[in-house]
């Protein structure tokens, strides 16, 4: 029992450490993985077809009133 009682500080901080690491290379993954994710749709969106981009921004329709 002296064992026990002798070890089992070490095994309970060992244990906080490897929790806190484990979350923190998690952590970490999920962020590549978001920053990897923008930037894919960046460049999508840089590499979209010129018609694309013409729908979003139409030319704004024509007026009667200034035809000659």
């Amino acid at each position: 029992m002296e064992y026990v009682a002798v070890l089992l500080p070490s095994v309970v901080v060992g244990l906080i450490f490897w929790f806190a690491m484990k979350s923190i290379f998690n952590a970490d993954k999920a962020e590549r993985q978001a920053e990897a994710r923008a930037q894919a749709e960046a460049q999508g969106r840089t590499n979209a077809p010129a018609d694309t981009k013409a729908e979003k921004h139409p030319s704004p329709p024509a007026r009667p009133d200034l035809e000659s």
